[in-house]
């Protein structure tokens, strides 16, 4: 029997409506993990059907780490005013710009690496592979594999989300996408930082910006 207490939390593991978590748990009997999962789940899907739909508003957001040491802008598009005006949009675009102060990625995804960064870490990729005497006819799958680790440090969307590191940025994007029933986007950023390409101490920024939050 699914009970008020099981849909509230459900409801609060994952932000779906209460008419959603209710269907949910009686499609798995009750199973509150199984019930997480068919969420997310359906979750995919809808932001996969919203992904083509126009998101021409939205906000900047800032975040500023450090007393200054680290600033962030970042552009995060919806579709309407109306959601970008919402407290959890807010909230959202705003844990995304700490996601960029703390994991300094260089691009929003793999489509806008240029190609020609592409190739040259390919190519750094399959020396250090025949350095390290891996037989040449396998040397081009490591390197695939290789580079999916390179776009999961430098691209924003594929690195793991900072508050939960066991899904990514574009899980938690997606998310939203399924709660707030719009397509959402990151269209750009720039990520500041005092001192950067200067030699200085190495830093712990993603363990900063946590501490922060936790506050």
């Amino acid at each position: 029997m699914v009970t008020a207490a099981m849909v509230k939390e459900l409801r609060e593991r994952t932000g779906a409506g209460m008419m959603d978590c209710k269907k949910a748990l009686t499609e798995t009997n009750g199973d509150l993990e199984k019930a997480v999962t068919l969420l997310r789940e359906k979750g995919l899907a809808a932001a996969a059907k919203k992904a083509g739909r126009v998101a021409a508003e939205g906000r900047v957001e800032s975040y500023i780490h450090g007393a200054g040491r680290i600033g962030v802008l970042v552009e995060v598009n919806c579709e309407t005013d109306f959601v970008a005006k919402a407290e959890e949009y807010r909230l959202l675009c705003r844990d995304i710009a700490m996601q960029i102060a703390a994991s300094k990625p260089e691009y929003v995804s793999r489509e806008e690496v240029p190609a020609e960064v592409q190739e040259r870490e390919k190519e750094i990729l399959r020396v250090q592979a025949l350095n390290e005497g891996k037989p040449a006819h396998i040397v081009d799958k490591m390197v695939i594999g290789r580079m999916d680790k390179f776009y999961k440090e430098a691209c924003l969307m594929e690195q793991p989300f900072i508050k939960n590191p066991d899904q990514t940025v574009q899980g938690m994007v997606n998310e939203a996408i399924a709660r707030i029933g719009e397509n959402i986007s990151v269209r750009r950023f720039v990520r500041f930082e005092m001192g950067e390409g200067l030699t200085k101490r190495q830093q712990d920024l993603a363990g900063e910006v946590m501490a922060e939050i936790s506050k």
